[in-house]
């Protein structure tokens, strides 16, 4: 299952978002998204874990949380839609 973990603190680190789900089962992937223009955190990720029960064991447990100061919000990632990208005019 692929998770969506938001609110996370702007400092957390791959590794460390890793460790979050690690004692509820296997992950196979924990990845915080980095802006590219800036190169910091956008203060979400995604968290991979192949057994479901697992996967929906930590999103009830994680979810609410406080870490660092901040309450995460945790729930099973949706499919992005591919959606046509905004045009602008030129004025």
């Amino acid at each position: 299952m692929n998770i969506y973990v938001g609110n996370l603190p702007y400092r957390m680190s791959d590794d460390e978002l890793r460790d979050l789900f690690t004692p509820f089962g296997e992950v196979t992937s924990a990845k915080i998204i980095i802006d590219k223009m800036t190169d910091r955190s956008k203060g979400f990720g995604f968290v991979e874990m192949p057994d479901n029960a697992a996967a929906e064991n930590a999103i009830r447990e994680i979810n609410g949380k406080d870490v660092g100061g901040r309450p995460l919000r945790v729930n099973e990632a949706k499919p992005r839609e591919n959606s046509p990208r905004p045009r602008f005019r030129n004025a």
